[in-house]
């Protein structure tokens, strides 16, 4: 089968921890050992977060007393998907000697007109007072906004229309390569008005960005894993079950937090909605449990899944 995992960005830089590089090196080997058995048997794209990754690159930037000004968004995006995609592909190299496993830089084509430019929601970097992030706002020209107890810089996270390099992506599958692709939902582009491509300041949601690349690659399959084994229904109460199988109408009449599971289960649904394949989320620890149909939240059109009778590569 043709595999498309994103991976959370807890597989990388787990809650508390310091970005230290050797920290997020040994995530990424444990995050590995979870996917190796999937890159053994079927075709496999790994897809990832990089929210920490690109705050950390952010205020480095901005701190540098050596630089008019702090390097965009979209060349730090493209920063982190070199790092990430470095420790990812040599993580996977060592554990399957011999397979081939490419990691690219890619760019994910968003609307110059979507309303996300003109509502900025994305929250980005480290927690400011009050102060501080207006006294940013108007040095640097940010969008700041309250995020709890304190203010973060917030940017648009436009909705992604297609990877760019999806055809060199499946190039590279139908030769026989891993490919690691598309991190932090890909650099955010759009066309001038000469047709040529050109960055712009935001962030695009990884998650979505995994199901519009899934169905441009004729997938069977997209895996969301993460540090939760269900989506749970009535989060929060008293009365929070797990969910196990569902139909995509039936999860979209729930109600998730925007900024957590929401577009998680906004990506899987639009999976299955457009293909009628199988989209799942769950723990990364437990990816190869979930295609057997023995863990996580999984989503088909009829809400039924049975590995053994179901699982299989659909038509490309």
């Amino acid at each position: 089968m043709r595999i498309v995992v994103a991976l959370g960005g807890n597989a990388l830089l787990q809650r508390g921890q310091k970005p230290d590089a050797e920290v997020q090196e040994a995530n990424v080997r444990r995050a590995v050992e979870s996917l190796a058995p999937l890159a053994a048997e079927h075709e496999l794209v790994v897809t990832h977060g990089n929210g920490p990754q690109v705050g950390v690159l952010a205020l480095q930037s901005a701190s540098d007393p050596h630089l008019t000004t702090p390097y965009p968004f979209d060349v730090l995006g493209a920063q982190t998907q070199g790092m990430i995609g470095y420790w990812l592909l040599q993580a996977m190299q060592n554990r399957l000697p011999g397979r081939q496993v490419a990691a690219i830089i890619n760019q994910t084509l968003v609307e110059a007109a979507d309303p996300a430019f003109a509502d900025p929601t994305k929250f980005v970097g480290e927690m400011y007072t009050r102060e501080q992030a207006a006294r940013l706002a108007s040095d640097r020209g940010w969008v700041v906004k309250p995020d709890g107890d304190g203010w973060r810089r917030v940017v648009g996270s436009p909705r992604p229309q297609r990877v760019v390099e999806t055809r060199l992506i499946r190039l590279l599958l139908e030769s026989g390569a891993v490919v690691v692709c598309a991190g932090g939902g890909g650099v955010p582009v759009i066309r001038d008005e000469r047709g040529d491509l050109q960055g712009v300041e935001a962030v695009v949601d990884k998650d979505l960005t995994s199901a519009v690349l899934a169905e441009a690659l004729d997938a069977d399959v997209l895996l969301v894993v993460t540090d939760v084994e269900h989506v749970l229904r009535d989060f929060g109460t008293p009365d929070a079950a797990p969910i196990l199988r569902e139909t995509p109408a039936g999860l979209r009449s729930l109600d998730f937090a925007a900024g957590s599971m929401g577009p998680k289960v906004d990506a899987v649904c639009r999976f299955v909605e457009l293909t009628g394949g199988m989209a799942a989320i769950g723990s990364l620890d437990d990816a190869v449990a979930i295609l057997a149909g023995e863990s996580g939240t999984i989503v088909t059109p009829n809400g039924r899944y049975d590995a053994a009778t179901t699982a299989g590569p659909r038509k490309r």
